[in-house]
């Protein structure tokens, strides 16, 4: 619907004269499905340019369509210049015969030829993946699916600092733990890690080394081992998640690379680096007036997290992407403009990166809050969430919702099997289509493109055809946009169309042609919402 308006309406506002480089043709549908399929507001946004008032801009655009045409029904102008088009059902049915004809419906080559890398999750390996992590690794792969479905070329990468205090404070938790297995009274890090799965961990190296290990004061053992031992569950539970990664970063490769040293050098060349009080500064005000002076090597000569997180932004461009997308919790906000300015500072192309902040997850039980603490080591793990609702249902959740927007996960509703929970609803609906198949195929009814198309005319139909055509908008606009909630709403509102077809409508009937142009909406429907809960990381069973 969109590209067929956009280009008929570009062509007329050619004609007239009427194209401007920064007044934008769009079309939406209007809140009020009377008013038509889709509107437009050019003729408001026009009105500057031309010093005309917005209805007859309106009118003057739209009069060889007002009789309508071989597609549209009616064009309507109202107040205060909008312009509403109905289509008729020759445009739906035209439409119905390109779905079918089209291998690829949904795919583009908008990003045909460019490259794009997403990070995402990049937790160090301290701890095991909570919820955070899960919305961020759901939103990430559903992102980078997104992208591939209109011709990117997506690497997915994982970047981790296995060095540093808070390795070195894994280490002496895992020690005091293993110790402890000795002396109960053993003391522990103040600051340490309380987690069960230090105990784990120190348990396991016991299992290994028994009492080889008492009162040693070297700990690179215990953090070697740490390290390894919780990086694989962290690969073990995005595996459970369906999530799988191109690369691993290490943080510690910036340094034994040089990189490090070659951000600090270049920032020096420029005078946008200085020392004071035995700390290393960056000038980051210089770059961006509403940044202050930031410290990227402290006094004890440790770098703090913005130098390597700049050099690493570097070492991505200098790869060679057209795009960099970062995937941050709330918690980063107030950072990542520090490594935009070092990018600018580095006559880097700042321009390549954007950077996607989601917000937190709630957690909820039998409408209660789930209370967590991180400093009581009380917290829902990813893996645990996983094992209790399933994938599907952690994938979904996650994603359901704008980044931008807090979540609540119902732990309840996620686990429900009824319309209710919209996992749920979305896999019945592609499952009942392949039981409809599969009946017809036991009468020897064999679906076939070969339709009798006018026999497609009830509202019904023609509503889950409109819906169908919708799919390439959506797939592209959620890709553009970064916001893969999109799709979740439209597939939602296509098993919708579908129930209401079929509550209404008996698919394989003795009528035989109609029952062959009803299989085929079916078997459309199927494939869009197979497509759409792939690209979503969800399964579509076709039986449950």
């Amino acid at each position: 619907m969109y590209n067929y308006l956009k280009t008929i309406f570009e062509n007329r506002l050619q004609e007239l004269n009427y194209l401007f480089e920064d007044v934008r043709l769009q079309f939406e549908k209007p809140k009020i499905a009377d008013y038509g399929d889709l509107s437009t507001n050019i003729a408001m946004l026009l009105t500057k340019k031309l010093r005309k008032n917005p209805i007859d801009i309106a009118n003057t655009i739209v009069d060889p369509f007002k009789n309508g045409n071989e597609f549209i029904e009616r064009i309507d102008v109202v107040k205060p210049g909008f312009i509403n088009i109905r289509f008729n059902i020759n445009f739906y049915l035209y439409k119905l015969k390109n779905i079918i004809q089209n291998q690829n419906f949904g795919k583009s080559k908008i990003g045909e030829g460019k490259s794009v890398l997403v990070e995402f999750v990049s937790a160090n390996p301290t701890g095991l993946l909570h919820l955070g992590h899960g919305r961020q690794a759901a939103i990430g792969d559903t992102i980078s699916n997104l992208l591939e479905w209109v011709g990117y070329k997506v690497t997915r990468e994982y970047y981790f600092n296995n060095a540093g205090r808070q390795m070195r404070k894994l280490a002496e938790s895992v020690y005091s733990r293993y110790m402890q297995i000795f002396d109960p009274q053993f003391p522990f890090p103040e600051d340490g890690y309380h987690g069960d799965y230090i105990k784990d961990i120190a348990k396991e190296i016991y299992r290994l080394e028994n009492n080889k290990l008492q009162n040693n004061s070297d700990l690179s053992y215990f953090k070697k081992f740490a390290e390894e031992y919780l990086f694989e569950k962290i690969k073990d539970t995005l595996n459970k998640m369906g999530v799988h990664f191109d690369n691993f970063y290490n943080e510690d490769s910036l340094y034994k690379s040089g990189k490090i040293e070659e951000v600090i050098s270049i920032l020096k060349s420029k005078n946008l680096a200085y020392e004071e009080d035995g700390a290393l500064w960056f000038a980051a005000q210089k770059i961006d007036p509403n940044l202050e002076p930031r410290v990227i090597v402290k006094s004890t000569g440790e770098p703090t997290y913005r130098l390597p997180d700049i050099a690493y932004h570097r070492d991505k461009l200098l790869r060679g992407f057209d795009l960099l997308i970062d995937i941050f919790g709330a918690d980063h906000i107030a950072t990542y403009p520090d490594v935009i300015a070092g990018l600018k500072a580095l006559d880097m192309d700042y321009t390549k990166v954007h950077v996607l902040i989601h917000q937190f997850v709630t957690l909820l039980r039998d409408g209660e809050v789930v209370k967590m603490s991180k400093r009581n080591a009380d917290v829902v793990t990813l893996d645990e969430l996983i094992d209790e609702v399933g994938k599907d249902a952690v994938r979904f959740f996650f994603i359901m919702r704008s980044i931008g927007t807090h979540l609540d996960f119902d732990i309840n509703l996620a686990k429900e099997q009824s319309e209710k929970n919209p996992v749920y609803y979305l896999q019945y609906a592609h499952a009942r289509i392949a039981s409809i198949i599969r009946f017809a195929e036991s009468e020897g009814v064999l679906i076939s493109d070969d339709i009798n198309y006018e026999l497609i005319k009830e509202p019904e139909e023609i509503e889950l055809i409109k819906c169908m055509i919708d799919f390439p908008y959506i797939i592209e606009s959620s890709a553009i946009t970064f916001e893969p909630h999109r799709l979740t709403t439209y597939l939602y509102d296509l098993a919708t169309a579908f129930h209401k077809f079929y509550h209404d409508h008996r698919v394989v009937s003795e009528d035989r042609e109609l029952t062959h142009s009803r299989l085929l909406l079916c078997k459309v429907t199927k494939q869009i919402l197979q497509d759409g809960l792939k690209i979503l990381g969800v399964s579509a069973p076709d039986r449950m």
